[in-house]
């Protein structure tokens, strides 16, 4: 039917550098977490970049892309290397890009949103801003924990109750990879009914601390080299010395399976 908004009720795979991405765009995603919340089922949004991607190929992390349940692709490079290998990733779907559309999609049905992370007062303005910007969208808490938050059993609780006590639709989770995800594995079982989005630095964009690049610098994969201008002090190791040789061998790694394949065809 002409119109109709596509659905990820079964999302095809695809697997780069041994990490399975749903093939799916921005939109099916909002989608899928509307109707997921309509059904009353929670779930776990895992965004990975770049430097996310390099990282899950330690053992140690390779399980938290098998506990989430839609993986997107939050990185270009991803997605130059499914193209690579013959089997597309339809866009790339950024963290950024969806702690914007999903409270949006939310305020329209009413429902409501709870941001934790960020640093000290950037939770706070972002919510006031989400408030802002969307009339109907309920900002129901937020809460910036102090650094080793996670070694605290105290801490983890009275979040716990406070989670539980405002009952959100949508958690945006932003404290960085992989603590972020650990989190989030700790939160679901208390609110099995919520989905929940580690996002990383999307706080910082929704408080305006930090803006995005360009749409055309994101759309050609040069999302990174902004940001390296704004922040670089906080973002030249992570960019120059761990990302960009990491994408590299990602790239000879996925034209190998290309020619693998062929010659096997």
């Amino acid at each position: 039917m002409a119109g109709k908004t596509p659905t990820v009720d079964a999302p095809a795979r695809v697997v780069v550098d041994g990490i399975s991405f749903d093939a799916v765009t921005e939109q099916q995603v909002v989608t899928h977490v509307l109707t997921s919340l309509r059904q009353r089922r929670g779930g776990m949004l895992l965004t990975p970049n770049v430097d996310i991607l390099r990282q899950l190929r330690r053992p140690a992390l390779q399980g938290i892309a098998e506990e989430a349940d839609l993986v997107v692709a939050d990185g270009m490079p991803i997605v130059w290397a499914s193209r690579l290998q013959g089997r597309p990733l339809p866009e790339r779907v950024t963290g950024a890009a969806l702690a914007r559309s999903l409270p949006a999609a939310l305020a329209r049905e009413g429902r409501s949103v709870y941001l934790l992370g960020g640093e000290e007062g950037v939770a706070e303005v972002a919510a006031d801003n989400l408030d802002r910007e969307h009339d109907d969208l309920r900002v129901v808490g937020w809460h910036c924990p102090p650094r080793g938050f996670e070694r605290d059993e105290r801490q983890l609780a009275a979040m716990v109750e406070d989670l539980q006590r405002s009952q959100p639709d949508l958690v945006l989770v932003g404290l960085g990879f992989p603590k972020q995800e650990r989190l989030i594995g700790v939160l679901r079982g208390a609110l099995p009914h919520a989905w929940f989005i580690g996002c990383g630095g999307a706080l910082t964009f929704l408080a305006g601390r930090v803006s995005r690049a360009p749409e055309h610098m994101q759309r050609s994969g040069l999302e990174w080299v902004h940001r390296l201008a704004m922040e670089p002090r906080r973002m030249a190791r992570r960019y120059l010395v761990d990302d960009l040789p990491y994408a590299a061998g990602l790239f000879a790694r996925a034209a190998w399976r290309t020619d693998a394949a062929e010659r096997a065809a």
